[in-house]
């Protein structure tokens, strides 16, 4: 707890801070922006300004003695890196000239946050840290503020910027660590071989029988008792409680239930009304009916053609592996590096000027060209390797337990044999391609997107230097 005399003054009277409660983060940062003097936020910048060197020190200090911390942090790397990276965030929330605009500080707090996501650095720990700087920030107010009211507007303007800044990351945070969940369970269930075509068969099935017995119904005259609800279906129980876990409760899936929900409560009440009337608008109701059954089928397809080619594994066209599993393969080949102390290298690997292919012989051509090249990234790697589909002519290869040398001498073997083979199109006509291939090898940073960054500027390189050409980033 702090010291009773930054929250009470001399006469143990209650001091009044201006910052109010407000119904969301934006409006309690502007809240936050005029709740204090401009002399003495410009005190504070300039108290923050003169001791980011030792705050980040005691922080990262603290955190570098915590077993649990530790870990993450010990790397010189990203030391360096983040001890120079804290300086400059502490300095962006205590500016000179005042707070920022609120959406650009929940930009660049968002985006830490999904750093910190992608880096697997729990969230209990940012917090952590948070308290570490709040606890010295209030040692040094005194510093700039000589009395106690002066002092407790100060640390709860400290305290507010700190606590919007940790709400934003943690958002973030949250919201990328659920993605990357989704992901990993996806792989999961393409590991155990969940057979999704069956299940979306089967469905398809417990709908068209529902359907059916509700028709038969109708046109036997049967009483109002023999025709079920659809949400006390088979299919319905299915979409009420499995199919928000397969589908992750969707637009699709949410569709779905709404179409349910309006089938029972207004489709077959009417249909009903219309069976003890004279049954002139029955027909009308049963075309509706029908309607429905096929908007739910349409929903339905929709729902797990989404999920097909996640759940898959594959790119439908070239077989290599769908780009959404690639966080997971890089988060769990790091963890295995930093285990083991082995290495990996990524390749970044293009086709050059696949756009004239298109433009001079057709789309079908360039699929062509896609698969035979696939091809050859998949024969030439190793089972324990990984080939990635990254997107248009783009390819990415994780090869494990690789380093520098071999890594180049892979990618070189790859290019060789693009450049060598013989396509031959649809139509009969042959040609031949080359490829541009970056590669880059892990160098103990614990954020995989900066891996493929690294590879993705040796493609760059390879690429501005003259295409089919290998390119091995350094340093």
């Amino acid at each position: 707890m702090p010291d009773s005399s930054i929250l009470t003054n001399k006469s143990l009277q209650p001091i009044k801070v201006s910052i109010m409660p407000a119904a969301n983060l934006a409006e309690e940062w502007e809240s936050l922006r005029t709740s204090i003097p401009d002399d003495l936020r410009g005190r504070l910048a300039e108290l923050v300004g003169a001791h980011t060197p030792d705050l980040a020190g005691l922080f990262y200090e603290t955190l570098l003695r915590d077993a649990e911390a530790a870990p993450l942090l010990s790397h010189s790397l990203v030391s360096e890196r983040l001890h120079g990276s804290l300086q400059r965030w502490l300095q962006e929330l205590f500016p000179t000239g005042g707070l920022a605009e609120f959406d650009a500080v929940a930009d660049r707090q968002r985006m830490i946050g999904a750093v910190h996501a992608r880096v697997r650095v729990p969230m209990h720990l940012v917090m952590r840290g948070g308290r570490i700087l709040k606890r010295r920030m209030l040692e040094l107010l005194a510093k700039v503020c000589p009395s106690d009211s002066e002092r407790l507007v100060a640390a709860a303007y400290v305290f507010g910027v700190f606590d919007i800044v940790m709400d934003l990351m943690g958002a973030a945070f949250v919201e990328d660590r659920q993605a990357e969940a989704s992901n990993e369970e996806a792989f999961r269930h393409l590991a155990i071989g969940q057979d999704i075509t069956l299940e979306r068969e089967t469905q398809r099935g417990a709908l068209l029988e529902w359907s059916q017995t509700v028709l038969f119904a109708i046109a036997t005259g049967a009483p109002e008792t023999a025709i079920p609800s659809l949400s006390s279906s088979n299919f319905g129980l299915w979409a009420q409680h499995r199919a928000g876990l397969l589908f992750r409760e969707s637009h699709d899936h949410r569709s779905i239930l709404s179409l349910i929900r309006q089938v029972d409560r207004e489709i077959l009440p009417a249909i009903a009304r219309a069976r003890q009337a004279d049954g002139t608008a029955l027909p009308a109701e049963v075309a509706k009916l029908q309607a429905l059954v096929q908007e739910i089928r349409f929903h339905l397809d929709e729902a797990f053609q989404s999920i097909i080619s996640v759940e898959s594994g594959r790119d439908p066209l070239t077989k290599t592996l769908n780009r959404r599993f690639l966080s997971p393969v890089l988060a769990r080949e790091i963890g295995i590096a930093a285990q083991q102390g082995s290495t990996f290298s990524v390749l970044m690997i293009d086709l050059d000027h696949f756009k004239s292919i298109n433009d001079r012989f057709g789309h079908p051509a360039g699929d062509t060209v896609l698969q035979q090249a696939a091809g050859i990234l998949l024969d030439m790697t190793r089972q324990s390797d990984f080939v990635f589909r990254f997107g248009g002519e783009e390819f990415l290869i994780v090869l494990v337990e690789t380093g520098a040398e071999e890594a180049l001498r892979a990618a070189e073997r790859i290019r060789e044999r693009i450049a060598a083979a013989e396509i031959q199109l649809r139509n009969g006509q042959r040609i031949r391609i080359t490829s541009s291939i970056g590669a880059a090898v892990f160098d103990g940073h614990p954020d995989f997107k900066r891996l493929v960054e690294r590879a993705d500027k040796a493609l760059y390189q390879a690429k501005h230097g003259g295409r089919n050409r290998v390119v091995l980033l350094t340093g």
